[in-house]
């Protein structure tokens, strides 16, 4: 397998551009990328984007991308893994390199978004979350509330201090976007505005989750040396359904990723000194984090706390600004995380954000809620081994993970919950759900009966109505209220038919 490097980078700022189409917005990345290149000349193209055919009406985008950059001719291949597109498009094109078919590459990833409605880019997003998850209420930002409770229940964390912990990311990333030209916010923020800033799925607050977002990145990938390498690859799936998996508070995709992007670079992640780790929500920077073995597991929010991850810490994390401030256009912001890095190691970025140690760095992508994710280590061309390959987090075996049960009994133990306050179409607000397992090991995902505050790890007694599961308070009252409620609904639509 042959080397491959990274020429030219180019990326358009990130933000709302209602007067640009996503080929327009693409075409500036990519002639970007093309005139910071040391030949223009490319013998492919590889795009990455989420739903273009959704969110802007346009099917075959790869071929317009083509045409509009007058390369028509060569071969132009789409590449689609939800979220983590921009990441799996340099895969792709990496493979492409390394197996000699192709010298030199053009990569761009974008996706244009901002021009919609929030509730009907909602509704897009949602389509990569499971069926019946998504068909009980729950949202991207509810299943990542609910991995974020489930993560502060496995380290013992107070909700006070997780809220800490939260704030610090956000206030971490906003400071970084605000001297980063390409960011969408370029504002900081302080501790009052974020624990101002309205509750969307608690413990989500707005200033945790990533912006709605138009821009797009490219790159040129080449089998000629260049003072940049990409030197590993991997990539990892996991169950569609949340409620399916073994444990809540990591991710097994990203570990899988990353063992195999650490075998292929032959590193460790001791040998990581910055990172661009993938923030949909301000939880998953730790836990992607302590995914790849850049933080102890369990412990990474201590390395938060101490300020480890800002910029002239130890191990610096997101000096873009991350998902959360430089915006999260979803198709391109894998490929965007890439541009960052080589900017990084050429130390072309605001002094401000520069860190000072920039040989060897990772970029860990989320592909829909964490079911299709990938990992890339990058690497100034020549820089020494100094530990070789090793990777110790544990990986779940596939066959462990449990489907929907069969049977299900009325008591369960809460293992996670959020209160949905920005809900999808049709349902109450606010919306309680829960993912409690069984006596029989299996997990279900289920609404509260009454909108109430419960804890994580309680016992609680569930029911079932047709498809949908319902969970409440362990006490006799709650149970014997539901049964009521139930059988007058039952009694109701009795008298509704006979009447007919």
């Amino acid at each position: 397998m042959m080397d491959v490097f990274i020429d030219g980078v180019g990326m358009t700022r990130f933000g709302k551009f209602p007067e640009k189409s996503l080929v327009d917005i693409m075409y500036e990345a990519a002639s970007s990328a093309l005139a910071d290149s040391n030949s223009p000349e490319v013998e492919a193209l590889f795009v990455g984007s989420q739903n273009p055919e959704e969110f802007t009406g346009e099917a075959n985008i790869a071929a317009a991308l083509a045409d509009r950059l007058e390369l028509t001719g060569i071969p132009a291949t789409r590449v689609e893994t939800a979220s983590s597109s921009g990441a799996s498009v340099i895969e792709a094109a990496f493979y492409a390199v390394a197996s000699g078919r192709f010298k030199r590459v053009l990569v761009v990833a974008g996706e244009k978004m901002t021009h919609l409605p929030t509730p009907k880019v909602t509704r897009i997003l949602a389509e990569v979350i499971e069926a019946y998850e998504r068909n009980s209420g729950a949202s991207m930002v509810a299943l990542a509330a609910m991995v974020t409770q489930a993560y502060a229940h496995y380290c013992r964390l107070s909700q006070k201090k997780l809220e800490q912990v939260l704030c610090r990311i956000a206030v971490k990333n906003h400071r970084n976007g605000a001297r980063n030209p390409y960011a969408q916010f370029q504002q900081e923020i302080d501790e009052e505005r974020y624990f101002n800033s309205r509750m969307i799925s608690y413990p989500l607050r707005l200033f945790d989750c990533a912006p709605i977002t138009d821009g797009a990145a490219a790159l040129v990938l080449t089998s000629y040396r260049t003072d940049v390498k990409v030197s590993g690859v991997g990539h990892g799936t996991d169950t569609i359904a949340v409620r399916h998996r073994v444990h809540l508070h990591h991710f097994n995709a990203a570990r899988l990723a990353a063992r195999e992007a650490y075998r292929m670079a032959d590193r460790s992640p001791a040998e990581i000194q910055f990172a661009e780790i993938h923030d949909a929500f301000t939880c998953f920077e730790i836990i992607g984090a302590e995914d790849l073995g850049l933080l102890e597991e369990g412990k990474g929010w201590k390395a938060v706390e101490k300020g480890e991850t800002e910029v002239d810490g130890r191990l610096p994390i997101n000096p873009s600004g991350g998902l959360k401030a430089r915006g999260h256009p979803v198709g391109a912001s894998g490929l965007a995380q890439a541009v960052e890095i080589v900017w990084q190691m050429r130390e072309k970025v605001h002094p401000e954000r520069q860190v000072k140690r920039n040989d060897v760095a990772v970029l860990h992508s989320i592909g829909g809620m964490s079911n299709n994710n990938v990992v890339v280590i990058f690497e100034k061309t020549g820089t020494p081994h100094t530990t070789g390959f090793s990777f110790d987090r544990k990986i779940v075996d596939a066959r462990k993970h449990k489907k929907d049960p069969i049977r299900v009994g009325e008591e369960g133990i809460l293992d996670a919950y959020t209160i949905l306050t920005v809900v999808p179409e049709g349902f109450p607000s606010p919306l309680v759900l829960g993912l409690v397992s069984v006596p029989s090991g299996h997990r279900v995902l289920a609404r509260a009966v009454n909108p109430v505050t419960f804890k994580v790890g309680e016992r609680v007694f569930l029911s079932k109505e047709e498809d949908t599961f319902y969970f409440m308070k362990a006490s006799a009252f709650e149970k014997l209220m539901f049964s009521l409620r139930k059988s007058l609904r039952k009694a109701k639509l009795s008298i509704r038919w006979k009447l007919r």
